[in-house]
């Protein structure tokens, strides 16, 4: 059975960039593997998650909730990279910041839409 976020370009791209991270974060000292290392897997795990989780649901709105809760994922992720990158566990990554800006810009453009969509 087809499920509806598979078709979603925003949560294809999400996956990818939990990927990177997954990729990324396996070079981080083992001292981290339950701290920083933990809390960026689960904050970009948990994008692609929420994306799925509201496109499951039933109306809209909830869709919009679920994709705001991506988005605060997705803030999280970018703070913890920055933290990791200062703290010298990760350079500037480019891929993944590419990846981390073409979500956003996925997410802000169909919360835009359905938004629109929403108050007519």
């Amino acid at each position: 059975m087809k499920r509806p976020h598979t078709d979603l370009n925003l949560w294809q791209e999400a996956m990818r960039l939990a990927e990177v991270v997954y990729a990324l974060t396996n070079a981080f000292p083992q001292t981290e593997r339950y701290g920083l290392v933990s809390q960026i897997r689960r904050s970009a795990v948990s994008v692609p998650s929420n994306i799925a989780e509201g496109a499951a649901r039933g109306s809209k709105r909830e869709f919009i909730q679920f994709l705001m809760i991506a988005r605060g994922s997705l803030s999280e992720l970018d703070t913890q990279l920055e933290l990791a990158q200062r703290l010298g566990f990760i350079h500037k990554e480019a891929s993944v910041r590419k990846h981390l800006d073409d979500v956003f810009g996925l997410l802000n453009g169909l919360l835009n839409s359905l938004k629109r969509s929403n108050a007519r």
